[in-house]
């Protein structure tokens, strides 16, 4: 803290009025970031003239950019050191994904982008599975890959199974 209130240039005591503990800071930059993300996604997912295509590829160019800010160390950290902050993590990421992907999907359907044989409800089922058994600090770090890239590979093969050959251009 003493180094945080330096660089923030205020003093120590003045930090601790507004966060009394690490964990308070923790929470409120997390609920922080989550926060940016969400705005960013509804922004991209509530767009009324944009198309299917051209939404997909700026939710996953969003992803990519607040994917880069995440850092393996802090992630396992998190999880292994204030587990109930990491779950909470989770389930903001699970919230995001149910909401602006299952959007996304069912325009996607309505154009014939995506397939109509899989409830939209399961493909995101299939892809939180995928997420949460893929993006997580002791699979990542066994793998040898950052969080980013996980989780974009996870995306991008989920993507593969549930567009139609229409979409990706077969």
């Amino acid at each position: 803290m003493d180094e945080l209130a330096r660089e923030l240039g205020m003093s120590k005591k003045t930090l601790y009025v507004s966060f009394p503990g690490k964990l308070d800071l923790l929470r409120a930059v997390i609920a922080d970031k989550a926060a940016d993300i969400g705005t960013d996604l509804e922004r991209i997912t509530a767009e009324k003239d944009a198309d299917f295509q051209d939404k997909l590829a700026r939710l996953l160019q969003c992803f990519h950019k607040h994917l880069e800010e995440i850092q393996p160390a802090f992630v396992r950290d998190v999880r292994r050191e204030v587990p109930e902050v990491f779950q909470s993590i989770e389930g903001v990421r699970r919230g995001l994904l149910q909401r602006h992907f299952g959007r996304l999907l069912e325009q996607g359907r309505k154009t014939g982008l995506v397939r109509k044989d899989i409830p939209v409800q399961l493909m995101i089922e299939v892809l939180l599975g995928a997420v949460n058994s893929v993006v997580n600090p002791e699979k990542v770090e066994a793998l040898g890959i950052t969080p980013k890239a996980a989780m974009l590979t996870v995306i991008n093969v989920f993507l593969e199974g549930v567009l139609t050959r229409k979409a990706i251009g077969r």
